[in-house]
């Protein structure tokens, strides 16, 4: 049985190491790198003990970067993310056939040697003398860990990397002092143990466990005497003796090994011989790292988590410091993801469009009164190849999305809520012409609005004609009759209430402050909608969106996370009065194709001007789902389009968002109990009715005609002027006394239906 070094006090190893360097340790040294042994001893003589000396003492370990997976609600696994491809196990976790292979062929002498192996060193010395060059290395399976520890502490940084891992005399010198440290304070077991742990053997797997499992696809305990002997002889080069790509070299590697193993006396000679009989046998188990592998279409929600992480103060405080601990890795991460509702949404997206399809749909799932974010896909796959993409479209810009969508009138609920907050009742009527000038001016946060270029808004239909009361405007989207309303209460309770809702613009731009806002034409993402509408079903109750359920770190602890953010931003009766006219909307409104047959459901239809997007935003009192389909690049307008195999003339909210969102959450709350609003009442107002009239359209009324913002807004093409001008903050509107029918108006480019 080899002998085990007795470890006693600092004098064996530390004088041998100063001895070696006024004499043999240059040369030593130089046996493992590119210069003739025996020509560097005098180069290297003077103030190496001086220099030896003044090396800081203690090595510092970084922890080693390990796999962390991202689970969903119930534990499952969504994805497995690493910077290096690592699972530490211990020592009793690794086959004594890998350990005796790797002590064979590294370092035979590793049990009766210290730190340094002198008669390894003598050898290394007399055979690179005599060959001219570096025939033979010396260095102890103690110095390649502290090496591989210098590595690992240099991350993916290239320069680091290469100053770990440069053959100068001063880094094997340091290499040297560290290695005595490391002797005397792990022992010979610990020190078997990291290096396997931390060693690379090549197709991206680092340490022991992840090279069983990517070559053999089975534990580090289970290798036999033939596949350990293959995975040691890969350390000295991986890319040389990669059995994947040439098996030939390999085998004579690995025989080599097992030879080395029989000489050595760790294996019986007819143990090794029966051994390189056999060929060898891989079942390789690719690598499976990122969002790229998650399911379930989840490949954005784990990149959305990963975003969350790196940019949550929660988790350390510069992002610079977060990325270290999450390269780092070995987090087990358990997330808000509903599998059911995640599975919903994504066979509803499939079913409705294509990946193929000009345009694209995204589709966010939220928790009322949580704030837990419970599904999220689109359309276009998380990849690189044809059809797929790495952005996001449910999210901000900030988090891995675009520059945002016009939400179009899936916006008028909170300028209605607004509204109500500032006791305009619910049976407030205008006269909501089929078209009108903007009214002017109107209060804004900065002052007045004019509409100085008599810019006009019009409704969907020609048959749109008011006056309606705010439950049948809303059920038809009629424009007119919101711009009216915004012009009332003034475009600042509307932008603040907004700001409270969380809805901000997807870019990280301000919202702007004209009265064109009432329509939607402020660029937003999926998430920031489906958050504000999940507000309405838990009653005024805002929650930020969380996506991060409990965090476990290496050592099994946990790691506090941010917990839900909630707070009140309007009043019940508010946010219980919207849901009564938003279910309106899918009852006999717009939305109609939209509604559940099986529990209470509200929601808005919102198609931009021109038709570039589309949206339905709705929620039960336990869901909220946003669902938007449009072309990514603002470019496509879906007029006479196919999109999932059916042919539209002109696509509207109803009409497409509305069938995905229906089916996404009719499958998201199968089997859950159904629960029910908290109903209000709204009055019908009596209405002369005109007989000749023509019928109601039936398509979702477009929502921003004209982008009467007052302001470059920094996307659509919109400008135009503040309208800062001290004209009166009093209103009339057309159609009433004392009203004129047209006006100033200083805003910008139109933007169609």
């Amino acid at each position: 049985m080899p002998k085990k070094r007795s470890g006693g006090g600092l004098t064996g190893t530390q004088q041998a190491a100063k001895f070696l360097g006024v004499s043999v340790l240059a040369g030593a040294v130089m046996a493992g790198i590119a210069m003739p042994a025996f020509g560097a001893l005098g180069l290297a003589a003077k103030g190496t003990v001086e220099g030896f000396d003044e090396i800081p003492a203690n090595l510092k370990t970084p922890p080693l970067s390990q796999r962390t997976t991202i689970l969903d609600s119930d534990g499952g696994k969504i994805a497995t993310v690493y910077s290096r491809d690592r699972t530490v196990v211990a020592l009793k976790d690794i086959s004594p056939y890998m350990q005796k292979a790797i002590v064979a062929i590294e370092d035979s002498r590793f049990y009766e040697h210290g730190a340094i192996d002198l008669k390894g060193v003598l050898r290394a010395v007399n055979r690179n003398a005599q060959s001219g060059g570096v025939a033979q290395g010396a260095s102890t399976l103690t110095q390649q860990y502290v090496k591989n520890v210098f590595v690992e502490e240099a991350g993916d940084d290239p320069d680091k990397v290469a100053e770990a891992t440069q053959q100068t005399l001063g880094r094997k010198i340091q290499e040297l002092k560290y290695a005595i440290q490391v002797e005397e304070e792990l022992g010979k077991k610990k020190i078997l143990e990291n290096y396997l742990n931390i060693t690379f053997f090549g197709q991206q797997a680092y340490g022991i466990e992840a090279a069983a499992q990517r070559y053999f696809s089975k534990q580090a305990k289970d290798l036999t005497l033939a596949e350990s002997a293959m995975l040691a002889g890969i350390v000295q080069s991986p890319t040389r003796y990669d059995p994947v790509n040439d098996e030939e070299e390999a085998t004579k590697r690995r025989n080599t090994v097992l030879q080395r193993m029989a000489a050595v006396g760790a294996v019986s000679q007819q143990e090794a011989d029966k051994a390189k009989a056999e060929p060898i046998a891989l079942k390789v188990s690719r690598p499976k790292n990122g969002c790229i592998t998650a399911v379930s279409g989840a490949g954005f929600f784990c990149d959305y988590v990963r975003n969350v992480f790196l940019t949550d103060p929660s988790f350390g405080k510069t992002r610079e410091e977060r990325g270290k601990v999450w390269n780092q890795g070995g987090l087990t991460i358990r997330t808000t993801l509903d599998p059911q509702a995640q599975n919903a949404a994504q066979e509803s997206i499939k079913s409705h469009v294509y990946k193929s399809d000009e345009v694209a749909t995204a589709l966010t799932i939220v928790e009322p009164g949580t704030g837990k974010i419970l599904a999220m896909g689109q359309s276009r796959p998380y990849g690189f190849g044809k059809n797929e993409t790495q952005i996001n479209l449910s999210v901000d810009q900030r988090m891995g999305g675009g520059a945002g969508y016009q939400p179009g009138s899936t916006f008028k609920p909170i300028v209605a809520a607004a509204a109500l907050e500032q006791n305009i009742p619910v049976t407030q009527a205008y006269p909501s012409p089929y078209q009108m000038d903007y009214p002017s001016p109107i209060s804004t946060c900065a002052g007045n609005y004019v509409n100085s270029s008599s810019e006009q808004v019009e409704n969907e239909d020609e048959s749109e004609v008011g006056p309606y009361a705010m439950k049948e405007a809303m059920a038809k989207s009629v424009n007119t009759y919101f711009v009216q309303m915004i012009a009332q209460t003034g475009t600042c309770p509307v932008s603040k209430l907004a700001g409270k809702l969380g809805v901000d613009r997807a870019d990280g731009n301000k919202l702007s402050t004209g009265p064109a806002i009432a329509l939607g034409t402020e660029e937003m993402s999926p998430l920031t909608m489906a958050q504000a509408y999940a507000t309405f079903a838990s009653r005024g109750t805002r929650c930020a969106p969380i996506a991060i359920g409990s965090i476990t770190g290496p050592d099994k602890k946990s790691i506090p996370v941010p917990k839900a953010s909630c707070e009140r931003v309007m009043s019940e009766k508010t946010a219980d009065t919207i849901t009564a006219l938003l279910k309106g909307v899918v009852e006999d409104g717009t939305g109609t194709a939209a509604g559940l047959s099986d529990r209470p459901s509200a929601g808005k239809t919102g198609t931009t001007d021109g038709r570039y997007a589309a949206w339905f935003t709705g929620y039960t009192p336990n869901m909220a789902t946003s669902v938007w389909v449009g072309d990514p690049a603002h470019k496509k307008r879906m007029i006479d389009i196919s999109i999932g195999g059916q042919y539209h003339d002109k696509v509207y909210g109803g009409d497409t968002p509305g069938p995905i969102w229906r089916d996404a959450m009719s499958g998201a709350l199968s089997g859950r109990t159904v629960e029910n609003f908290n109903d209000i009442k709204i009055p019908d107002p009596q209405k002369e009715k005109d007989p000749s009239k023509p019928g109601d359209s039936q398509g979702d009324p477009g929502d921003s005609q004209g982008d009467a913002q007052g302001g470059d807004n920094g996307g659509g093409g919109n400008s135009g002027n503040n309208g800062n001008e001290n004209a009166s903050s009093g209103q009339s509107f057309p159609g009433f006394p004392g009203s004129s029918s047209r006006g100033n108006h200083g805003g910008g480019g139109r933007n169609g239906h």
